[in-house]
């Protein structure tokens, strides 16, 4: 689950005209979620309706919980369906980010994610038979894009986009925006953000990082504030999502390799990049590879910067960043 805090603060200023600037703020819902979107335009166009639409045609090319949608017909095997460009994009960057995180990032995990109870098909009784028996078919190897549609080498395989669609969905809006020559705002989807340029009075905008607390429900203190320019963060934690399964806690990051939930020290990854589709990825990525696996990872991937939380052998929580993060971020005593 991710969680973002915005923090920014709106002042109207005046142009060369004196005209006055005020804020546009939208909210809504999509993708089961909510969104929080903030512009400036000279033009003060409301944008919701066109901003909505996009929003409903893209869970239907990409939602697992819209059952007519093109990955669930995908899913269930439709012959007939082709993707579309929604769909394409996401492919092509799980199958990048699949590479680069040598499988811990992998969307065929679907079936197993169900079975767990952290999708939308029922959950099953764990059994290491039946994970085994389901890893038969999980591997982003078994799958490929050919012309306009996917061709499977197993009928079984599924893909689930949820972990990183809403990222990409933060890049879809970004990119209508700016289209629109609109050039400062912010978009937030699910946790998941962009921001572009500063606020009208110099301001960078301004988002918070939640201290990863078991919480189902309600917003936890902030462990550090981060400032935006032209660039998004998405975090990836274990802290609102998990079930209770015999007494054990497991969390819904799923290790593609083993069929189980992960097992490491890594409790929140906050991911900065210029598209907000691969922070959302990396970051579930490197939740499931773990803390010293992830510093290897940034050190081979300088595109990318991070800012992440650990417990360390006591259990005290314990944070890490890349150098890049340093003018931008703050932490909180």
């Amino acid at each position: 689950m991710k969680k973002i805090i915005l923090l920014y603060c709106i002042f109207p200023i005046y142009n060369l005209t004196y005209s006055q600037i005020e804020p546009t703020i939208i909210e809504g819902e999509a993708q089961g979620t909510t969104y929080h979107i903030t512009y400036y335009d000279e033009l003060n166009r409301n944008l919701q309706p066109e901003i909505s639409m996009i929003l409903v045609d893209f869970d239907k090319s990409v939602s697992t919980y819209v059952p007519n949608s093109i990955i669930s017909r995908i899913n269930t095997n439709d012959g007939d369906i082709k993707i579309d460009k929604y769909f394409k994009v996401c492919f092509k960057k799980a199958k990048e980010i699949w590479k680069a995180t040598n499988g811990a990032f992998d969307p065929t995990v679907y079936p197993i994610t169900n079975a767990w109870g952290f999708g939308p098909g029922k959950k099953q009784t764990i059994e290491k038979k039946k994970i085994d028996s389901i890893l038969n078919f999980v591997g982003f190897d078994l799958i490929k894009i050919r012309g306009n549609r996917v061709v499977k080498k197993d009928p079984r395989v599924q893909l689930d986009f949820n972990a990183f669609a809403q990222g990409y969905s933060v890049d879809v809006i970004s990119d209508f925006l700016t289209k629109k020559g609109i050039k400062s705002f912010i978009v937030e989807i699910g946790g998941e953000v962009y921001a572009k340029g500063k606020q009208p009075n110099g301001d960078f905008w301004t988002v918070g990082i939640e201290k990863p607390i078991d919480n189902k429900e309600s917003q936890n203190p902030l462990e550090a504030t981060v400032k935006l320019e032209n660039l998004a963060i998405a975090t990836s934690g274990n802290y609102r999502r998990f079930v209770i399964e015999n007494g054990v806690k497991y969390v819904h990051h799923i290790d593609p390799k083993t069929g189980y939930p992960t097992k490491n020290n890594l409790l929140s990854a906050s991911i900065f990049s210029k598209q907000c589709i691969t922070s959302d990825a990396t970051a579930t990525g490197i939740l499931v590879m773990g803390f010293e696996n992830a510093k290897k990872y940034f050190a081979a991937h300088p595109e990318i910067e991070a800012f992440l939380i650990y417990s360390d052998e006591k259990g005290d929580y314990k944070t890490y960043e890349t150098p890049g993060l340093k003018s931008i971020l703050a932490q909180n005593k």
